[in-house]
């Protein structure tokens, strides 16, 4: 009932905008704007989403160390940081509540790949990047899995204007560094590029440092007048050690930079990670009319990812271990992902059509041993050991094979030279083959699933034009959701193979345009939207949280969620003497449907100390979701080489956990930036200082909790794991293109 009315709704905003006294503009040719291969049809004149896109002169120009520092320009996203360039991108509070490496609802595609990395989390190089294009709102009738409220499009640096050579190095607190080397070269039949990069730090955090190492490559041919093909290659090698965590507000105030207490309980559950990335594709373009286009891509991405987990807390004898480095299990994962991709489109003066397949052939898997001897289980009587985990033993090797068959399209119809009507629909058909050697389990599960998104532009004057929309997202099922049971025989949780895809349904209105004050022109986007979602799984047991004695449990379409707000962003003309950009957004999500948070307390190792309190969430706020959200920025051009920059991130207080028992005040943070720009012969120069938390604020980038994290009994701020901001920084780096 409650869709029918807001669907009802969509086409009373619909009929009002017909309705609207527009000015007669004339929209031209039609053409789509969807594409998950390439962005070079890009426009937003009839657009039904909100849609933001940050150019890569924009992100080299920031000199940032993570693409959180670039993403916050745009309204509605936010990312967990915790260290180095890896981060997990959420929009629209979507997935702020999960984790522990959890996909994040959001599609990452790089170059037409969809990215999809076992740690939840991307791996971006930040210079390498072309355009990032964010479409927000259920998107997985372009993208399919995961897109619950949107996608992430990266498209890699190309184009003959890289033909030169580049050098870049740069250098910052805390042991940051980055290098950068690229050559490119072109003829009138091709062009292309290399480039190579480093980025490293010691960290702020104990055992928090990384090293990102990247080769990129990229060349273009043009067939003929009408044709082209691309291929790409992108390989890294990255090292993480920790997350930075630190157990407790005191402990966090006190001691920021250290995880661990010398007892060993204060240990990252995950640590030391080693990741080789492989990204491979080549995409033929083909003009067949001035009308019509052919897009063909294929790609291949590899994951290799190896890490330490599950901290010992008491060696082969029974005593207790304090070594920060003592961890019991090593994990080998490695995924393939393989595909292929066609899209034909064309335009018209009142219709243009999408037509679109996508092809994928996934493989998954897992393997893990335990690293060291360690007791697994005390026998508390004699206070020694009763079972011993040998090193060597093989506790993991399983592999998910992976087939997605697709068709997508899009339709666009210019009913009037005002209005222009958008249709999209995708189906999936998904298929999981899961086999376990070490267990002799053979298991497999399949889905049809179908996304739509229906929406419309009404242009109100020549500079103002009014959007809105109604999308879908989804999310497919795990193996270890549908089959827990089968998987794990002798554990607490069944098999649920009945489980549903999760989908989610966005309703959004907006309005874009332009106009001038001061003869300096604005730009603006503003949009208000819902995002509902009813069948989101979870366990019985509740999210993280032990079995509850009796209650059986497994995974279940029970749980629910709303997330509604608004969202505004304002750019002036960058040309100007003084230039600004302003991203607000307003959120409010709450959980519509938890009845079943289990509250872990005690010592779960000791069944005479532990229990569990069950609570109802229903209406509970989402964790780590602020209502208020502000980045501001404030340019000048001081002179026609000089560039000064000053921004300002601000954010509301959140929650810590879903119980909503722990505050984590909001902050403001200023952050000061200065550009210089020379030219001598044929070099050009670009020198910079940046200094991000120009104030030296303190706060912290994440908290999270969800049980009694020092055992004592009680739940309190002093269970939440917390992961500090370093602090004032410095960053200065010189750069030359010849």
């Amino acid at each position: 009932m409650r869709i029918a009315k807001n669907k009802l709704l969509l086409s009373c905003l619909l009929t009002s905008a017909v309705a609207s006294n527009g000015f007669g503009v004339d929209l031209g040719t039609i053409s789509v704007e969807s594409s998950t291969i390439d962005d070079k049809f890009e426009t937003k004149k009839t657009e039904v989403s909100n849609t933001a896109t940050i150019s890569g002169d924009k992100v080299d120009e920031a000199h940032v160390e993570n693409i959180q520092q670039v993403l916050q320009s745009i309204p509605g996203i936010t990312t967990e940081v915790q260290s180095g360039d890896s981060i997990k991108i959420h929009i629209r509070g979507v997935e702020n509540q999960r984790y522990m490496g959890e996909k994040p609802g959001v599609a990452i595609v790089i170059d037409g790949v969809p990215v999809f990395e076992r740690t939840g989390r991307v791996n971006i190089d930040l210079d390498n990047i072309e355009s990032i294009k964010v479409v927000k709102g259920g998107a997985s009738y372009l993208f399919g899995e995961d897109a619950l409220s949107g996608a992430v499009i990266i498209t890699t640096k190309r184009g003959a204007k890289y033909d030169n050579t580049y050098l870049n190095a740069e250098a910052g607190s805390y042991g940051y560094k980055k290098f950068v080397a690229r050559q490119g070269f072109s003829d009138e039949n091709y062009n292309g590029h290399i480039q190579v990069s480093e980025r490293k730090a010691d960290g702020y955090w104990e055992d928090s440092d990384y090293e990102a190492k990247y080769l990129n490559g990229k060349y273009q041919y043009y067939i003929d007048d009408t044709s082209d093909i691309t291929a790409g290659l992108e390989y890294s090698k990255r090292k993480k050690d920790s997350h930075g965590t630190v157990k407790g507000v005191t402990r966090a105030e006190t001691n920021p930079e250290s995880k661990d207490d010398g007892t060993g309980s204060n240990r990252d559950y995950t640590r030391k990670f080693n990741v080789d990335l492989l990204k491979l594709f080549a995409t033929y373009s083909k003009d067949l009319s001035e009308k019509s286009n052919l897009l063909v891509n294929v790609y291949q991405y590899n994951d290799d990812t190896n890490f330490l987990s599950s901290p010992i807390r008491y060696d082969a004898t029974g005593a207790s271990v304090t070594s920060s480095d003592a961890y019991g299990t090593y994990n080998d994962y490695s995924q393939i992902q393989r595909g292929t991709k066609g899209e034909f489109r064309t335009s018209g003066e009142k219709l243009a059509t999408l037509l679109g397949v996508d092809i994928r052939a996934n493989e998954y898997e897992n393997k893990a041993h335990i690293n060291q001897d360690y007791c697994s289980s005390l026998n508390y009587r004699t206070g020694g050991c009763s079972t011993i985990a040998t090193a060597g033993t093989v506790t993991q090797n399983d592999t998910t094979d992976e087939s997605v068959n697709a068709i997508y399209g899009e339709a666009k119809y210019a009913l009037t030279d005002n209005f222009v009507i958008t249709t999209n629909a995708r189906y999936d058909k998904i298929k999981l083959d899961y086999t376990d050697t070490l267990n002799s389990v053979n298991v497999n599960k399949s889905f049809d699933v179908g996304s739509y998104r229906l929406g419309a532009t009404y242009i109100t004057t020549p500079t103002t034009s009014i959007y809105t929309n109604v999308s879908t997202g989804f999310r497919a099922p795990t193996i270890d959701q549908l089959f827990a049971g089968d998987i794990n025989p002798t554990g607490s949780t069944l098999s649920n193979q009945d489980l549903k895809p999760e989908k989610s349904l966005t309703y959004e209105i907006g309005y874009r345009g332009y106009f001038d004050l001061s003869d300096t022109r604005y730009d603006f986007d503003m949009a208000v939207f819902q995002i509902d979602r009813d069948d989101y799984i979870m366990s019985t047991a509740g999210q993280y949280s032990r079995t509850t004695t009796g209650v059986t449990s497994r995974y279940e379409n029970i749980g629910g969620m709303r997330n509604k707000g608004f969202e505004l962003s304002v750019n002036s003309d960058k040309s100007k003497t003084f230039f600004y950009n302003l991203a607000y957004s307003y959120l409010d999500a709450k959980f519509t449907k938890y009845d079943n948070f289990n509250l872990g307390l005690g010592n779960p190792y000791s069944s005479r100390s532990y229990r569990t309190v069950s609570y109802n969430l229903d209406g509970n706020v989402v964790p780590r979701t602020s209502k208020h959200n502000l980045n501001l920025q404030a340019n000048m051009n001081a002179t026609n080489k000089l560039l000064l920059t000053s921004e300002v991130n601000a954010k509301s207080s959140y929650y810590a956990d879903e119980l909503n028992w722990v505050e984590i005040p909001g902050n403001a943070v200023l952050n000061l930036m200065a550009t210089y720009k020379s030219k001598y012969k044929s070099y050009d120069w670009n020198f910079f200082v940046r200094v991000d938390n120009a104030l030296d604020k303190f706060y912290y980038n994440t908290a999270r909790g969800n049980s009694d994290g020092d055992y004592d009994g009680d739940f309190d701020a002093e269970d939440i794991s917390i992961v500090v901001n370093q602090g004032r920084t410095y960053t200065a780096g010189l750069s030359m293109k010849f």
